[in-house]
């Protein structure tokens, strides 16, 4: 579901993505500060049986001495790096489902603050901020029976959560300070979709995201994120799409990728796989496999997204040739064009039209026929 900057041309035509603008390694620990000349950290280093014995230091300021520090950073280094390197996915599983009745959106299950509240959101890599329904003035009811028995929609309440804590206007990640009240007061937020009439507002807070790591040992990773406390919603938001909020996935430094990353807990990238079933996984820090097919972004540095440039386009047995750019939205139910290549598409389509139905809201509709490739 792209934000109200967003290309209005969106490709959903793949079955596996890994996203990773940029990489990094790492994972954030509890730690003492210690100077690296101190007694404790020479006490230590003999302790794990990887160093230098306290005794045995050369003369502070030496060549030797420095050389013995060097090798020293170099094994703790090895050790902090050797089995850090796993992506992680949410506490309830890295499992995704399409759910028709929900806007046909990818789905999963969130788990979030101290003690613990699921939330059922929608996966957008077409926008950037995490948000859940909270202290709300405008939200989709929780009890609306036209979700179905099998939805249990949740309420975020800073209040109930004891890990909680409100992100304040200068904080970095306040990108509209200049609403604020005052420097220390509540940042708020505010995003506008594609979608007609589309948005949510709140303000920012922060809070448990609980992970585990995706392998077959999985161990608990409680990562500290900023997220929307989503007071007001509108549009598509209250009647079909993302009723219990919305995970975005995008570029910017406010998204869960960005923020595991920019801790530490992650390298920057993540991957998703939705199958034919609509069932399927996500995972955060995946970097995909060596021998795997690639494509290039389109970073735009000021509002850097998905982007990519198509430059064929297959209609039945017709190659259309174009040169386009495509915005991969996983927050969109369809694949939408502008011109020409959307013009050239429907005029290449071979198939008899349908006649117009005021139930379905597109301009062409056809009865397809089967293709063997």
């Amino acid at each position: 579901m792209a934000s109200f900057f967003g290309f209005l041309l969106i490709l959903l035509s793949v079955s596996t993505w890994v996203f990773a603008p940029q990489s990094c390694h790492g994972r954030v620990f509890s730690f003492k500060m210690h100077h690296r000349f101190s007694e404790p950290v020479k006490r230590w280093t003999q302790m794990i049986g990887k160093g230098i014995g306290p005794d045995d230091w050369p003369e502070k300021g030496s060549i030797d001495y420095y050389a013995a520090l060097a090798d020293r950073d170099r094994i703790l280094r090895g050790r902090g790096l050797e089995d850090v390197d796993r992506p992680v996915t949410f506490s309830d599983g890295n499992s995704t489902y399409r759910i028709s009745s929900l806007g046909f959106l990818h789905y999963t299950t969130v788990s979030l603050g101290t003690p613990r509240k699921k939330f059922l959101v929608a996966l957008d890599t077409g926008s950037d901020l995490f948000w859940v329904p909270c202290d709300c003035n405008k939200c989709t009811p929780t009890l609306d029976t036209s979700y179905g028995s099998d939805f249990e929609l949740n309420i975020y309440n800073p209040r109930g959560s004891s890990t909680s804590k409100k992100v304040t206007c200068n904080n970095n990640l306040c990108a509209h300070r200049n609403r604020c009240l005052g420097t220390f007061s509540s940042c708020p937020y505010m995003v506008s979709y594609v979608s007609a009439d589309t948005s949510t507002s709140g303000v920012l807070v922060e809070d448990v995201l609980h992970l585990i790591t995706d392998d077959s040992r999985p161990q608990d990773v409680d990562a500290i994120i900023t997220f929307g406390c989503g007071q007001v919603q509108t549009g598509s938001f209250l009647d079909v799409a993302a009723p219990n909020g919305l995970f975005g996935l995008g570029m910017e430094k406010v998204s869960v990728p960005s923020i595991l990353s920019k801790e530490g807990l992650t390298a920057d990238s993540f991957s998703m796989c939705f199958g034919s079933d609509g069932i399927g996984r996500i995972s955060f820090g995946d970097k995909g496999s060596s021998d795997q097919e690639e494509t290039p972004f389109n970073i735009d540095q000021l509002h850097p997204m998905y982007n990519i440039s198509i430059t064929q386009m297959r209609v039945g047995t017709s190659i259309i040739d174009t040169n386009l750019s495509a915005l991969f939205d996983s927050g969109t139910s369809f694949t939408y064009l502008v011109d020409p290549a959307y013009t050239r598409l429907t005029e290449s389509a071979q198939d008899r039209r349908r006649p117009p139905d005021p139930r379905i809201p597109f301009e062409y509709c056809y009865n397809m026929r089967s293709f063997i490739s």
